[in-house]
């Protein structure tokens, strides 16, 4: 799938879910202009919307290849959509978590146990946005 496929998805489902009258602004943010930042260990985010550190949010994010966060929790729950690579989020030690390719989509509850794993050979890139800021709290 292409990535501008991809990300008019993401925009839309992220338009259709949550935000529906938020005084959000018109604008375009292209892919040469998203601007990476290195979040924790080799996690890279970057804004498109809001601020994760304060509130609603829309955020691209990063991972290298055969990469896998520890088991951690949120305080607030956050939808993500693949964008490159492919990618596993097992929820309370789960095997076998499905691997997601671009276009795919996983959801996190507030305080549900999980890791989040860019599985491919390739670096990964996704998608996130919440209504609420982002935190981690790693649960060993």
């Amino acid at each position: 799938m292409k990535p501008l496929l991809v990300l008019s998805s993401v925009l839309a489902i992220a338009a259709n879910t949550a935000f529906a009258d938020d005084g959000a602004k018109s604008a375009v943010l292209q892919e040469e202009n998203k601007v990476f930042e290195n979040v924790m260990g080799p996690i890279n985010f970057a804004n498109a919307y809001g601020s994760r550190e304060t509130g609603p949010h829309g955020t691209f994010g990063q991972f290298p290849a055969n990469f896998e966060t520890p088991e951690h929790t949120h305080s607030h729950s956050y939808r993500a959509i693949v964008l490159k690579g492919q990618m596993t989020n097992p929820f309370n030690g789960e095997e076998n978590a499905p691997v997601m390719g671009p276009g795919s989509y996983w959801a996190v509850a507030a305080g549900e146990a999980h890791s989040t794993a860019c599985v491919s050979d390739t670096p990964c890139e996704f998608f996130m946005y919440s209504d609420s800021a982002f935190d981690f709290a790693p649960t060993e």
